[in-house]
């Protein structure tokens, strides 16, 4: 079963305040009595030898009452300031006999029923210290030295126990020191029923603490989890906020730079990715154009060829003798041999441009010298075909930026192109319009439309709508194309648009102001 942090520091932080509390028991239990035992005996001890000084020098045969009451207050004193019963007594033992002859008080001065207790147990001691007498079973001696003596009893008239001290003084006095033993044990217990008590109230307590207390950690450590997760769902954008500035805190630093990290190194592997796909593309797109370039290249070359083999054949074994038939062989030769020069010359162009061989360079230029540098060398075509062309020259200069040469190549497909394919009305349009940031330019041609299914194949090598009409005129479907590649390097727009009477292709570039 799961567990959270919180709750593991609650049992823990419980744990260890019970387990304290216990100990503290087990140690007023098993170790507090030696040590109250033993600090019991150094201050008996320490009574005894303060007890010895009160009494130097006093005679107490012939004390007087202003010395006897001087003596008395000290004694009451330091027996009431050391919870000590303290006896002093003078004591004649028979030697012969073993039994005490007399026993008189010295201290306190008056007799009652506990100075007769204390006259019997000192009695008991004495005659164990002169006749080595057993002291009994409730008697044990748990200190000895020269002058004096202590022992643990237990009383068994009143049924507690006591650490008692007899010491020897000058004169055949003796003192008698009594302490009551029993209160410790009972404090021992009190103090464990209180510890019990307190315990209970500061576990409580400590855990309502506790519980908030560790919010301050699994809170922050919880929002670290979140983060840890949106960054497995490869979700950068969330941070970790925080000003700690303690290990959780820079934890969440580093977890924010890991954060970063991952990011930019997915980023990296992803661009490369895309790259390597792009390539691939490129690769299997180039090993497509070219399987379908010499495949078309063969069907271009192959009619071509094929009559000129014919045609050269044919004068090679004079199958017309007369010179108008050579002369006419002659010239399907040169015919075919410069269309296949033309196409040729096309098709490495347009392999220049599509892969980058022939870049672009961008000048800034009036474009109307381009049109009419194509309008005055097609204008023989024109008159030939019997074409109206309606083209009005802009008064002012039409400022582009694009790669002059490549325009024109362009301008020219376009009229060649429009050239092939007028009919009807024989009408022929060319104009620039400026339009926002960008001037059109456009050619349009009365004829036949051109089919919905065909219009988006025309920019595609050797794709042919009308394959008779276009060999009837020599196209080989590649000027189009040679279009297409030009504009996408200029990174502009180019189209075609079907009208009722004739089709209109056009092209964009950008303009600018005249300086």
């Amino acid at each position: 079963m799961k567990q959270s942090l919180r709750t593991r520091l609650i049992i823990i932080f419980s744990g260890m305040l019970i387990a304290t509390i216990v100990a503290v028991c087990l140690i007023n239990i098993f170790l507090l009595p030696v040590f109250y035992e033993n600090t019991k005996v150094s201050q008996m001890k320490t009574v005894y030898s303060r007890a010895l000084s009160a009494c130097n020098n006093v005679d107490w045969a012939n004390l007087n009452e202003a010395g006897r009451n001087a003596v008395y207050d000290e004694l009451d004193i330091l027996s009431s300031n050391s919870n000590v019963n303290i006896y002093i007594m003078q004591i004649e033992a028979n030697s012969g006999s073993g039994d005490i002859l007399t026993l008189n008080y010295a201290y306190p001065a008056n007799s009652d029923r506990l100075q007769e207790v204390t006259k019997d147990q000192l009695g008991k001691y004495v005659k164990a210290m002169y006749f080595g007498t057993e002291l009994g079973d409730n008697c044990q001696i748990i200190s000895k030295e020269k002058s004096c003596e202590v022992y643990k009893v237990y009383d068994n008239r009143i049924g507690s126990n006591y650490i008692e001290l007899t010491g020897q003084m000058p004169d055949n006095y003796w003192i008698y020191l009594r302490a009551n033993y029993q209160s410790i044990q009972e404090s021992t217990v009190v103090s464990n029923q209180f510890m019990m008590y307190v315990g209970v109230v500061v576990v409580i307590v400590g855990i309502c603490i506790m519980f908030f207390v560790s919010n301050q950690y699994t809170k922050p450590i919880l929002r670290l989890v979140k983060h840890a997760q949106n960054m497995q769902k490869l979700n950068f954008s969330a941070r970790y906020q925080s000003d700690r500035a303690d290990e959780i805190g820079v934890l969440g630093d580093s977890m924010n730079a890991l954060s970063d990290k991952l990011e930019e190194t997915i980023s990296e592997l992803k661009t490369a990715n895309n790259e390597l796909q792009l390539d691939l593309q490129r690769r299997s797109e180039q090993e497509q154009m070219r399987q379908e370039f010499l495949a078309n290249v063969s069907h271009e070359l192959k009619t071509p060829l094929a009559l000129i083999q014919g045609y050269a054949e044919g004068l090679q074994e004079n199958v017309n003798e007369d010179a108008e038939s050579r002369e006419f062989y002659c010239e399907v030769i040169i015919d075919e041999a410069d269309k296949m020069n033309k196409m040729v010359k096309k098709l490495l162009s347009l392999n220049q441009i599509e892969f980058g061989n022939d870049q672009i360079h961008l000048e800034h230029f009036d474009l109307n010298g381009v049109l009419d540098s194509v309008v005055n060398a097609s204008d023989i075509l024109f008159r030939q075909q019997d074409v109206t062309l309606s083209y009005q020259k802009s008064e002012e200069p039409i400022m582009v930026w694009a790669d002059e040469y490549m325009i024109e190549e362009v301008m020219t497909n376009y009229v060649s192109n429009a050239l092939n394919h007028v009919k009807n009305e024989n009408k022929i349009e060319i104009k620039a319009d400026r339009q926002d940031e960008v001037v059109r330019i456009s050619v349009f041609n009365t004829g036949d439309p051109i089919p919905k299914e065909d219009i988006d194949k025309i920019w595609t090598k050797f794709y042919k709508v009308d394959k008779a009409r276009t060999r009837e005129y020599g196209g080989n479907g590649i000027g189009l194309s040679i279009v297409k590649a030009v504009m996408e390097a200029h990174n502009q727009q180019y189209g075609v648009i079907n009208y009722d009477n004739g089709v209109e292709f056009w092209f964009e570039l950008d303009i600018k102001s005249v300086d």
